[in-house]
Order: C-alpha cells, then structure tokens, then sequence
C-alpha cells in the first residue's frame, strides 16, 4: 500500500483564507427592506402569497439536500420547507384591532424531526431573524381568516401541481397549498393563456369568430392545461356562428378572476435584477472562491485525470472556503464532451491530450458564481486550438465592451457574434453566418444571483446589475468542416458587475489569455504528492 501525501503548506494557505470567514447570512433589515420594496410596488388592495420550495425525493426514503426558494429567501431568509409567506399592499387588522401587513408561517419546532434531520427555526427564531411580528406555526395557516375574495388582485406563482401528496398532515406543502387553492377558489389551467384567449373571444366580431376558433384551436393542441376548458372547447367546435356566439356571450358574462399569475413574477425580475451591497458582498465572495478552484485545477491537471477527479478539486476548493453548495451542477467536458453545453456527466476515466471545459461556480449565502474556462490537458494549446481559443477571447473581449449602463444583452450578444462569424469564416470553419451559428448556438450573457440564471427584466443594463458574457465556439466530431478541428470546445465566461463608470470583471483574476494560462500550468500543484492507495 502506497503512503498517502499532501503538501501540507498548501493546506496552510488555505487554512489562513479560509479564516477570512464572510457571513453567509444577510441581515435581518435587509430582508425587511426588500419586503418593503415589494410591497411598494404591489397594486392598491393586493396580496402576494409565497410558497416555500417543496422537498425533492432523490430514492425511497432519502431526499435531496433541500434548497429554499430563492424568492422566500430574499424576502425572509428563511431556509426550511413548509412555509407560506402574505404581504398585504396595505395595514390589515385582526379581530382585535391589531395592525399588519405581513404574515408568515412556518414549520413548528418538533423534537424527534429536528433529532433525524436538524434544527428547525421555529416560530421564535423566524420572528426574530426575518423581523415579521406575525409568524404562526404553519397550521395555523388553515385557521387563518383570510378573505381573498376582497382583493383586487391576489399575486403568486402559478402552482404547477409537482408537490408530492402529504397524506393529510396539515404542516407539510402539499396541504398549504390545496388550503389556499380552495380559499382563492383556483382552477387549474386558469392561468394567463386562458385569461387571454377569454379577452380575445370577447375582442371577435362575429365575421372574424372562425379565424379566431382556429387561433384558439393551436393554443389547445399544445397547451394540455386548456383542454379541459368547456368555454374554449365550445368555441373552438362549434358547427355554427349561433352556437359560437352563444359561447362568446358566456365569456362576456363572467367576472374576471382577481388571481393573477403574472405580475408577480414581474415584480420579482424587477427586485431582484439589481443587487445590494449586501448582496454583493456574497456574490463577489462565490466568484472569488470559484476563481481560486479554476487556479488549482489548472496547476493539478494532467491528461491522465478523470473529469470526476477535476470537478472533485473545484467542489474541494469550493468547501475549503465554506461554500458548501454548487450553484449549479460542474460542467467538466475533456474532448468532444466540451461540445455539449450542458454536459454534467463529467465521468470520462482519462481526459487525456485535449481541452477540457470547466464551466463551475460556487454557492455562497445563496449567491452562486458561473465562471468557465478552457485550458489544454498537457498544458500547452496546439495550433488549432490557438487559433479558436483567440477568436472566443476576441469575441468576448468586443462583448464584455458593451456592457455598459444603458446597453442591452443583444448589444453582448451581437458583439460577440459579429468576431465569432467572421473568424469561422476566415477560417474555412463555416461557409456562411448561418452554418457559424451551429458552432455557436447559445446565448451570450444572463443575469447572475440568487439563481445562476437570475432573475431580471432583461431591459436596458442598470448600475449594480451582475451578468455573464460566455461565447463558445463547438465543433462536434463529424462536423462539416476539416477534421483537424473536430472536438474542439472552447467556452471563456465572466461574471460581469454594470457600473456607471463601465463594465468590472469581478472574475477577472481566473487566467484567461493563451499565455497565463499556459504560464499556471506550469506552476507546482500541491496534488502533485497527492497519491491514494490502489484498490484491489
């Protein structure tokens, strides 16, 4: 049996970093604040209603490590299941005369639960942390009188039916949210579509209703969550223009429901497309971990790595600096895998002589990273892969120059496109603009939050905001094109901050050039005296 080494200055280094410790968790006013920045922009005599995420069953009795909403976790903090969070648009009163405009309920303490699974926060702890005064144990949340019929608008998610049944008891998801759906009277498919289709049959003369029957009639083969509509149906099939206008005059007499779906979500890309100090103080913490995994991988690769083992030094690097979760699963592709965007089986034995993609963020306080580079195996880039490694960084050099208040993410996008069609085509990759599509057939840039494809209106670029600029270029094996560039993947990603004064790459100091990439490679790793003992 072989001796097990490591470097233990390396672990040292990481020690001392690692003490640089940034608390993962926001403070209790900014959650306030951004519960206030809501509720100012809620319509006159509205309510929002906000779920927790459901638990996910991974196989038989163990679930998947929970995730909390990223919407409930920016208004509450709150990172535990089973809770529903109502914000009024204005002061309510209770049978007493007491005033509010919030209520939340959560998940009660229970002491055999929290003895498997961990402390819950209970209703002490929810009070005190989110800075709500009205926070009840979720079942509660049944014999709450709430009369939903008296807003104007009643605000939340559309509820897409994918919790799991609770067999009755009254503190999990399930039963929370078929109690609200029978208090607001929901149906499901009564959603924005159907609401939309009701206001264009109303909108038809009576000479354009068979135009219109065959517009509905598309809208029905695709969206199954119509199809139970008796109104639409009627319309759609009716063999006369008395019959079909008999159906419009239903329509014309219903009331439009107060829930509404939509603005919600409106609201929130609003809220949440620009970033606090708070928030970003835990963005730049993800990016700047995730910046140091690139580093270490880059000095530790070799071609007889597996892409396994790759994405175990970047997850290593990500828990050594506290950050216990991806923000979303690694992308390690070595080779052709590299061609699929969103390829995560990472499980190639030998990267062997090659690129290899690395597209891998950290989680920090909720706040996740999204940093891809592409480096050579060997540590050296042969000529071809010199070649479309400088036209991706050229690209995305034209696209980061854009991103500048005021701009807009087809600005990035269009920057970046122009250099990638003319270099695939000077270079005999591609034919025409459209055949350089297929080689680079993604977008450009997304924002970057709480979610790695956060939130946002996707309008003109504000200060504060933080987004991605990623272009690739992806020649598959088989391509049509001179086999000396099949498998070649190139993807170059930074995580950008829009500022007044102009764009900040806050992943910046994760080589990216042909030569600084070339020059950490050849710097020692502390992995290089790592060796584990063989297996039988």
């Amino acid at each position: 049996m072989e001796k097990v080494f490591f470097l233990s200055a390396w672990f040292c280094v990481l020690s001392v970093i690692g003490q640089e410790t940034l608390s993962q968790e926001l403070p209790t006013s900014f959650h306030q604040q951004r519960r206030e920045a809501l509720r100012g922009l809620l319509p006159p005599n509205s309510v929002a209603v906000f779920f927790a995420n459901p638990k996910r069953n991974r196989s038989n009795d163990v679930d998947h490590e929970y995730h909390p909403s990223p919407d409930m976790y920016y208004l509450t903090g709150y990172p535990e299941p089973n809770a529903v969070l109502i914000l009024f648009s204005e002061e309510q009163q209770d049978s007493t005369g007491v005033s509010f405009s919030e209520l939340f309920f959560v998940q009660p303490k229970d002491e055999l639960a929290e003895r498997w699974n961990g402390k819950r926060w209970g209703v002490l702890v929810a009070k005190e942390r989110t800075g709500i005064r009205m926070v009840y144990r979720n079942d509660e949340f049944k014999k709450t009188p709430i009369d939903f019929s008296s807003f104007d608008k009643v605000l939340f998610f559309d509820l897409m039916d994918d919790v799991r049944d609770s067999q009755g008891r009254e503190t999990h998801l399930y039963d929370l949210i078929a109690h609200f759906k029978e208090e607001v009277g929901y149906v499901k498919g009564d959603g924005p579509q159907r609401k939309r289709l009701y206001a264009l049959i109303r909108a038809t003369e009576e000479e354009d209703s068979t135009n219109v029957a065959q517009v509905i009639d598309r809208y029905l083969q695709y969206d199954t969550s119509l199809k139970g509509d008796s109104l639409l149906t009627a319309f759609v099939s009716a063999e006369d223009e008395s019959t079909r206008r008999e159906t419009k005059g239903k329509i014309m007499l219903m009331e439009d429901s107060n829930l509404d779906t939509v603005m919600l979500e409106e609201l929130m890309n609003k809220l949440r497309e620009v970033k606090t100090p708070e928030e970003l103080r835990l963005l730049k913490r993800a990016i700047d971990i995730s910046v140091i995994g690139q580093i270490e991988v880059m000095k530790a690769m070799h071609p007889e790595m597996s892409e396994t083992e790759v994405e175990g030094i970047h997850e290593f690097v990500f828990k050594k600096y506290g950050a216990s979760h991806v923000g979303y699963p690694s992308i390690v592709g070595a080779g052709n895998n590299g061609c699929i965007l969103h390829y995560t089986d990472n499980d190639k034995p030998k990267v062997e002589n090659g690129l290899i993609l690395m597209d891998v963020g950290a989680e920090y306080g909720g706040y996740t990273a999204d940093i891809t580079r592409t480096i050579p195996t060997n540590g050296t880039f042969t000529e071809e892969q010199r070649m479309i490694y400088e036209l991706v960084l050229k690209a995305q050099e034209e696209a980061i120059s854009t991103a500048v208040v005021g701009g807009r993410f087809g600005d990035t996008g269009r920057a970046a496109r122009r250099v990638i069609n003319r270099g695939l085509i000077r270079l005999g990759i591609a034919r025409d603009k459209s055949q350089a599509r297929d080689y680079f057939p993604h977008g450009t840039s997304h924002y970057l939050g709480l979610d790695v494809h956060d939130r946002g209106t996707y309008g003109p670029f504000k200060p504060n905001t933080v987004i991605t600029i990623e272009p690739g270029i992806y020649i598959p094996e088989g391509s049509d094109c001179d086999p000396k560039w099949w498998g070649i993947a190139i993807r170059i990603e930074d995580d950008i901050l829009i500022t007044e004064e102009g764009p900040v790459n806050l992943s910046a100091k994760a080589p990216k050039t042909i030569e600084e990439i070339e020059t950490m490679m050849k710097r020692p790793s502390a992995l290089d005296d790592f060796v584990l003992p063989k297996l039988d």
